[in-house]
């Protein structure tokens, strides 16, 4: 099961035939905050909205195929990316459930529609194809697009009592939480009972971390970040944490950079994509677990 920390849920919420009241219509998306400032474009895209946590795109096919799930082909990702230049939340949560009414699950339209149309307006950015409000208010639309799916499409209870937990944040100070959040729902669909953090304050996330003896905490650094501010705030996550053998993940734009700051800062590792970050969380805790059986 997956929560979030910091977003607004006040939405009346009612089930397929809801869709388009719950996203709201045009009037509603042209009168919300449209985004970052134009500086901070190129970093949401880059380090925000398609992290390398994110990239598992190459097997999604093959994975889809093997449990008898409907995919998303090339045509399918190339047909939507542009899309949210011109249709509105609502419109585009349409096109989406159309692919999740015959069959493709909502992970697979994360990491193969969602996150292709947010790397394509990260080029027609770059390249001046298309302006800053056209794309921001794009990546908006996806970001609405992808709460809706997760908050309709819940993922099933892992129905266990030992399930894993995790944290997922954002770092405190930065406003970007799209790949926060889709980090989030991976692992929840992946059986992990896990929570988002968005924009949090450090006092905020550290209540966090000390209310709850989670297995994970996994931080999205996006911006430049010092190896030491970065440090101090693992540091005080590990002091603070309700677990004594709490593992700490961090990734993004700054770790994918330099990934010298993993050993720097004190995390205990990254990873390169959304696969191998669920088996590498997987066994940070099944080793935290083997060293606190070992001490009892």
């Amino acid at each position: 099961m997956a929560s979030v920390i910091g977003v607004d849920s006040s939405t009346p919420r009612s089930g397929w035939d809801g869709r388009k009241r719950a996203v709201g219509g045009r009037a509603k998306s042209r009168a919300r905050n449209p985004g970052p400032r134009p500086a901070e474009l190129d970093m949401l895209v880059e380090g925000e909205i398609i992290p390398r946590l994110l990239f598992a795109h190459r097997n999604a096919g093959q994975r889809n195929a093997a449990d008898g799930r409907a995919s998303l082909s090339p045509a399918d990702a190339q047909a939507f990316a542009r899309l949210p230049l011109s249709l509105e939340a609502d419109e585009l949560l349409e096109v989406v459930m159309r692919h999740i009414d015959r069959g493709v699950s909502p992970g697979t339209i994360f990491l193969d529609l969602l996150a292709p149309s947010a790397r394509e307006l990260g080029r027609l950015w770059e390249e001046d194809i298309c302006s800053f409000v056209d794309v921001t208010m794009g990546l908006w639309r996806l970001q609405e697009v992808m709460r809706e799916v997760s908050w309709q499409a819940p993922p099933a209870s892992s129905g266990g009592l030992h399930s894993r937990t995790a944290l997922f944040s954002t770092m405190p100070g930065e406003q970007h939480s799209f790949g926060t959040l889709m980090i989030n729902e991976l692992f929840s669909r992946s059986g992990w009972q896990s929570e988002a953090m968005i924009e949090p304050t450090a006092k905020e996330l550290l209540a966090a971390v000390g209310s709850r003896p989670f297995d994970l905490v996994g931080l999205t650094v996006t911006c430049d970040c010092p190896s030491g501010e970065l440090g101090r705030l693992i540091k005080a996550i590990r002091s603070v944490s309700h677990n004594p053998m709490v593992r700490v993940m961090i990734g993004g734009r700054a770790v994918s950079a330099n990934l010298a700051i993993v050993h720097g800062a004190g995390a205990d590792g990254t990873a390169d994509d959304a696969q191998s970050a669920l088996v590498f969380a997987d066994s940070l805790v099944k080793e935290a677990q083997r060293l606190t059986a070992i001490a009892r």
